[in-house]
């Protein structure tokens, strides 16, 4: 474990190394509300920047706080949403959006107990905003967070496949006290992970803690992970996941006064009509699509 002197160096190099690396991301440094910081974290959950951004922009055009959002038809949300995955999460930020603005007047609250109180905001979420966007001490681990402090700290070469309460320990340690120099440390952190300390292949010679002998990892010659170790493999082809995107693609696609007939999303898999049945029963349990009296399908309304 790292003595006090070898953490404030730690923050020193990588604090120094965001400063000139990071990425120009226009929810960043206080570039915009404290909404639309919510908003690209609730964006950016599993989904990469590159196609988080121009959503984004788009997004807080057309609804930049919450009551816009929260007055904005279902239908269109979804369709503005289009394929950035898990289309549950623009139901859960509208549903937000609407708790804000009734039991917030529209401001979003502070404090981390505070914020995991309105819908589909969780541990996560809750910590991200208040130290992006409110500037105050959280401690705030997203995949990339964990990957760089278990190598830097540990000499693991990767995370345990579930967060750990040993791992919140961790990153709690490293935090700096002070609540603006905390904010930048988690940023900086998650930008390492991001563009540098990569799962697969990691760019240990532009990394400033390796160079400066403060990576354990690096340190004891990069060790490969333990082949027993099950690792999740995030599969699309052939799943459900996949058959849900494809029926919300068509969905989106019909003109708001029209609906897609039950022989049109049949059409999308007719050798699994039982998989086109299973995923589109989920989406109408999600609240995603609807069925009108003529027995057609459309997005909520």
């Amino acid at each position: 474990m790292l003595q006090p002197a070898d953490i404030d160096r730690l923050h020193q190099l990588l604090l120094d190394w965001y400063g000139h690396a990071a990425r120009d991301l226009p929810w960043r440094e206080g570039r915009t509300s404290d909404w639309g910081v919510l908003v690209s974290e609730v964006m950016l959950q599993q989904t990469p920047v590159v196609r988080v951004l121009p959503r984004w922009l788009a997004w807080m055009e057309r609804w930049p706080d919450a009551a816009s959002l929260a007055e904005a038809p279902t239908a269109q949300v979804l369709q503005m949403w289009d394929r950035l995955g898990y289309p549950r999460r623009a139901l859960r930020l509208q549903d937000c959006a609407r708790e804000v603005l009734q039991r917030h007047g529209g401001t979003l609250p502070r404090g981390e107990q505070e914020l995991r109180a309105l819908p589909g905001i969780g541990e996560y979420t809750a910590a991200a905003v208040t130290s992006f966007a409110h500037w105050e001490r959280a401690v705030v681990v997203d995949t990339n967070v964990r990957r760089v402090l278990v190598r830097v700290l540990t000499g693991a070469p990767l995370p345990a496949p579930g967060y750990t309460a040993a791992e919140r320990r961790l990153a709690t340690s490293v935090l700096p006290q002070e609540a603006d120099r905390s904010a930048r440390w988690n940023q900086a952190v998650m930008e390492l992970g991001a563009l540098v300390c990569t799962a697969r292949s990691p760019r240990c010679g532009e990394c400033p803690l390796s160079a400066a002998g403060l990576c354990a990892w690096f340190a004891a010659g990069r060790p490969a992970p333990d082949p027993q170790t099950p690792r999740r493999r995030q599969l699309f082809a052939g799943t459900d996941r996949e058959m849900r995107g494809r029926i919300m693609a068509l969905l989106r696609a019909c003109p708001d006064d029209d609906a897609v007939t039950r022989q049109e999303i049949d059409a999308l898999d007719p050798r699994d009509p039982e998989r086109v049945e299973r995923c589109l029963a989920s989406l109408r349990a999600d609240g995603l699509a609807q069925q009108d009296p003529e027995g057609r399908f459309h997005l909520p309304r």
